[in-house]
Formats: C-alpha cells, sequence, structure tokens
C-alpha cells in the first residue's frame, strides 16, 4: 500500500538526516578543531548508518530516500510517476523531521538555521560528480542481479565519497533541505542550497544517460528492485523479485549463447559420448563407461 511505503521513506529519510547530522555534532564535540578527524567520523558514522537504514526500511519501499533516485526510478520504469511525486514530500519531512531530532539529542535548540555556505564551482561539480555515482552504483547492481548488495555498496559508496568530492557528498536534495535546519557541522546555508539541489538534479540525468548507453537492455522489472527488492504483502520481497535477484541477466538476445559464462555451460547439452547409458533391460546392471 502507498501510504506503508510513504511512512517508509518518511522514517528512512529522518533517521538519515539524524545520522549524518547526529554525527557531524558528535564529531565536533569529541574532535574539537580536528576538521579531518571529524570528517572521518561523520562518514563512517553515515557509512554504517546507511547501510542499516536500508535494510531496515528497504524492504517496504525500497530504501530510496532520495528523490534524484525516486525519479530516475520512476523514468525506467520501476515506479510510477505518481509514486515518485508522492515520495519527494516524505523524504523531504522525514529529512527536517532527522534534522530537528538530531539538534534536540544534542541539546540545542529545534532549528539552527546553518549559516555553513558551501556554494562554489567545486562544490556544483562535486554535486553533479558524487549524485551520479550513487544512481550508477544502485542501477548498474538493480540490472546485474545484484541489488541485495545495494546497502552495503550504497554505504560504501557515500563513505568514500565524503572524502574524494569537495562538497562530502550530499547527493540528495532531501537531506541538502533537511541540513539547513543545522548550524552544526553537517550544515548548509539556505542560499546554498539551490545550487546544490540543482547540481544533484543534473547529476541524476547523466546518470540515467549513462544507465541507458552502458544497460540498453534495462526493464521495468529492474528498475523495480531499485535499492533493494521491496512491494510484497507486508513488506515482504516478493519471490519473483526474489528470482530475478539470484539471477545472471545479459545484455544481448536471448538464447543459449548469451549471458554469462557459468550460465552457458550450465544449460550446454552433455556431449553424447559424454552420456551415460541406462541399465541393461536383460540385466539390470549399467554397462563400463567406455574410456
Amino acid at each position: 500500500m502507498l501510504w506503508r511505503r510513504l511512512a517508509a521513506e518518511f522514517l528512512g529519510s529522518a533517521f538519515l538526516a539524524a545520522v549524518v547530522i547526529g554525527a557531524g555534532i558528535a564529531a565536533q564535540r569529541l574532535s574539537p578543531g580536528q576538521v579531518g578527524l571529524e570528517l572521518l567520523e561523520d562518514a563512517a558514522a553515515t557509512a554504517a548508518g546507511l547501510f542499516a537504514i536500508i535494510l531496515m526500511f528497504g524492504p517496504v519501499s525500497g530504501g530510496h530516500f532520495n528523490p534524484v533516485v525516486s525519479f530516475t526510478d520512476a523514468a525506467f520504469g520501476g515506479l510510477s510517476w505518481r509514486d515518485a511525486a508522492a515520495y519527494l514530500p516524505a523524504q523531504v519531512a522525514g529529512c527536517t523531521t532527522g534534522a530537528v531530532a538530531a539538534n534536540l539529542m544534542f541539546a540545542l535548540p529545534a532549528v539552527t538555521v546553518s549559516v555553513k555556505h558551501r556554494a562554489s564551482a567545486a562544490h556544483f561539480l562535486s554535486e553533479v560528480i558524487a549524485t551520479a555515482g550513487l544512481v550508477l552504483v544502485i542501477f548498474a547492481l538493480a540490472r546485474s542481479g545484484r541489488a541485495r548488495s545495494a546497502p552495503a555498496a550504497v554505504g560504501a559508496y557515500i563513505g568514500a565519497a565524503y572524502w574524494f568530492t569537495s562538497s562530502a557528498s550530499f547527493a540528495n536534495p532531501a537531506i541538502t533541505i533537511g541540513r539547513m535546519f543545522s548550524d552544526t557541522f553537517a550544515g548548509i546555508a539556505p542560499s546554498s542550497a539551490p545550487s546544490f539541489v540543482a547540481a544533484q538534479v543534473i547529476g541524476g540525468v547523466v546518470a540515467a544517460g549513462i544507465i541507458k548507453a552502458l544497460y540498453p537492455a534495462i526493464t521495468p522489472a529492474d528498475a523495480a528492485a531499485v535499492i533493494v527488492p521491496h512491494g510484497g504483502p507486508g513488506g515482504r520481497v516478493p519471490a519473483s523479485a526474489a528470482r530475478h535477484d539470484a539471477s545472471l541477466p545479459a545484455d544481448g538476445p536471448p538464447g543459449p549463447q548469451t549471458g554469462h559464462p557459468a550460465r552457458r555451460r550450465a544449460t550446454r547439452p552433455e556431449p553424447a559420448d559424454r552420456q551415460l547409458p541406462g541399465p541393461s533391460p536383460l540385466t539390470g546392471n549399467y554397462p563400463a563407461r567406455a574410456r
């Protein structure tokens, strides 16, 4: 049901923002003045937290927590445009709620508007690349039947992107908005948010083009497994999704000569000279195999 998926997106987004912002506040207090160590602590908590949050809510809604992921999914037919539009306010509201919760957990005012300016050409490019990479990781895993690895892969990618981008890899319009409401380590000034969101949208469009070029045979069934297979009764993964996730699909035409080499070997008939004959109808014994 849609309301259940929206609740999962709201709660997952809230936990995500609470992890990112709360870990940043804790890092500032535990390692004051040591920016590199603060970033390491925040990145590690975010990577581990994102892994757990996707596992927690992914079986219900897919575990998007990100409008760029949801609308890219809709573009490939894995999610209806109506549902993607419904996910958007749930994700934004969740991230805003998570920011408020993080502030309160550390005895700060519920809302403290950030004054940390991050808008620059380098930050803009960083957000384009960070978002494109995130979407590529997600859809490459879904298309190749490895969606069950997505929680770990997404967490690892975001943890790495904290370090290889100058923007610390927001890569998510919803959490960009949420982080405006915390004037702490992870915050972003409202004046910088529009450029971040624009860069993230561009990154999503770029990623969609790359996915279409690299995986031209991507289907709505593949996209429906983003970020993890979901949608069964009570949040259980449908059996069809589980079978799809365990398969080894190919981007070529169907047939015994396409797909993974292991699959080709598995479907190739046994040569006639290697097939064992049945038992003799007179003696019931199996004849010795010719060498």
